[in-house]
Formats: structure tokens, C-alpha cells, sequence
């Protein structure tokens, strides 16, 4: 019934930095036309990155796991998001996906961006009648394809390179670069997916780094890691989660890198802001 309704509904088209903490009142800053805005939204064990560029064009990379529906839908009202013009679902993984089916419903969205893997799941059917019911058409999220957000932010996707067994190295990575300053977002993908894009000759450096797949072993390979070069790293992840990440290796590795890293289980949601030259960071607590 899922395949059918993905057959039916989805048509698949192949520096420096200052660091502060959010204000007492909560009240998020407005769009000022000259900053580009990164939120990496804490979701708990989960993941999703919002987007604001310098002329208010948004973009929402995955919403955390089916209990942050309505976080995410908080979120949307704080950030007065009153549309989206892209969204990405990186892969299936509910805790990516699992709070994009309500945000769909609620905000208006232009485009939308998948990798071309299906799941049998619950939650991924949820998100494909939502997408049916707005009326979208799902572009395949895949290595290759590039846009500008708005005339001064370029967003560039570099994986999946090819087709996997293991839906995490089927993960959409993209980079976005505003000015001389970068981000390198890279859902759950894995080692393979990352030897993919190092093979490919992409420009993979990037100031700040999503850590892969939450800070698993399974991800952020030392010759990755290196290639990317990033000033800072960010690791969505929840307080005392079961999986143990992010795994002390992983941590170790950052640290002999000597990268500075932010995590959403210790500091909340971590604001980055760039103005093309320079990033300003501001964490929740």
C-alpha cells in the first residue's frame, strides 16, 4: 500500500565566530536582511535544521521523531515561519521525519526534496498522505543538484551518491554557503555514503559540520572529518538516550581536531548566525 501510494503521490525528478546565549525573554531575532540564520532545532533524539537566509527564504531539513509534532509546530510559530519554500526529509528514520507530516499540514511548503528509498513504516506513510493532501510533488533528494536559496545563499546536495542497502547512507547531505561561511548538514549518513563524497571530488570543507547520524561510530570518519575541516560541530542529540551517543570515539576525534562542538542534549537549541564573513553563535541554556 506504501509503495503504491509513493508510485501514486511522489514524482521523482532525477571566520570567526562570537558565541552568546538566547535572551531571558525568548523572543527569537527578526530577519534583519543581512544574516543568514541556522537554527539546529533541539528535538531531543532526533534531528532537524531550520534555515532563515538575509531575504527570509526558508528552508526546514527534517523535524525530529512523532512526539515533537507539536514542538516543531512551536517552533514554526517562534521562528514566525509562515511558509516554507524548501523542505527535506533526509531519509525515512522516524526520528528525522516524524514531525514533518504535521509541520506539512500546517505550513505551506513549495518544494520538497526526498532520497528515493521507501519505508514500511507508520510514520513514513503518515508523511506521504500529508505531502498528497498538499498537493506536492516530491523532487528526489540525490548527489548533483544545487539551487540558490535566495541570490546570496547557494545550497549544494552531495549525497546519496548512488543506491544502499542501509536507508542512513541513503541520507540527502547538503552544503550551503553564504559569503565566505559554509554548513555541511549531514542527516544519518555513514561511512560508505562518506567515502562516496570524498571519491566524488566535491568541496566538502565547510566551517560548521553536522555531526553524522548523532555522533555514532558509525559515522565521521577520520579522512571525512579532516576533508571537511570544520571550525565548529554540531551533534543533535538527546539527553540519556539508549543508543549511547554520541560515542566517545566520535567525541575523541573532534577533539584531537581540535573542533569545537555543541550539542543539543547540553546546551538546547544552538542559533548560528552568519553574516558572510563571520558567525555569531547562541545557545539555549
Amino acid at each position: 500500500m506504501i509503495i503504491s501510494m509513493l508510485a501514486a503521490i511522489c514524482i521523482f525528478t532525477f571566520s570567526g565566530c562570537s558565541i552568546g546565549s538566547f535572551p531571558d525573554t525568548g523572543k527569537p531575532d527578526s530577519v534583519d536582511g543581512k544574516k543568514l540564520k541556522v537554527y539546529f532545532l533541539d528535538v531531543g533524539q532526533g534531528a532537524s535544521q531550520l534555515l532563515v537566509t538575509p531575504s527570509g527564504k526558508t528552508m526546514l531539513i527534517d523535524a525530529g521523531n512523532n512526539d515533537k509534532e507539536q514542538t516543531m509546530l512551536d517552533y514554526m510559530k517562534k521562528y514566525h515561519i509562515s511558509k516554507l519554500d524548501v523542505v527535506i526529509g533526509t531519509h525515512p528514520d522516524a526520528d528525522h521525519i516524524g514531525g514533518l507530516d504535521k509541520v506539512i499540514d500546517h505550513i505551506p511548503v513549495t518544494t520538497i526534496y526526498m532520497p528515493k528509498v521507501q519505508s514500511n513504516t507508520k510514520t513514513f506513510e503518515s508523511l506521504l498522505k500529508s505531502i498528497k493532501n498538499k498537493g506536492l510533488k516530491v523532487k528526489t533528494a540525490k548527489a548533483g543538484l544545487s539551487w540558490d536559496l535566495d541570490d546570496q545563499v547557494h545550497v549544494e546536495m552531495l549525497a546519496p551518491k548512488g543506491t544502499y542497502e542501509d536507508t542512513n547512507n541513503m541520507s540527502a547531505v547538503v552544503k550551503v554557503t553564504y559569503g565566505k561561511n559554509s554548513f555541511l548538514l549531514t542527516g544519518d549518513a555513514e561511512a560508505e555514503s562518506e567515502k562516496a563524497m570524498l571519491a566524488s571530488g566535491a568541496d566538502l570543507q565547510a566551517d560548521v559540520m553536522l555531526v553524522g547520524h548523532h555522533g555514532s561510530n558509525s559515522s565521521t570518519t577520520l579522512k571525512f572529518l579532516k576533508t571537511v575541516n570544520p571550525k565548529y560541530a554540531v551533534i543533535q542529540v538527546g539527553k540519556d538516550n539508549t543508543y549511547g551517543h554520541p560515542k566517545s570515539a566520535v567525541l575523541s576525534r573532534l577533539q584531537k581536531q581540535g573542533i569545537e562542538v555543541y550539542r543539543n542534549d547540553k546546551q538546547g537549541t544552538i542559533e548560528i548566525t552568519s553574516d558572510g564573513n563571520s558567525l555569531h553563535i547562541v545557545t539555549e541554556r
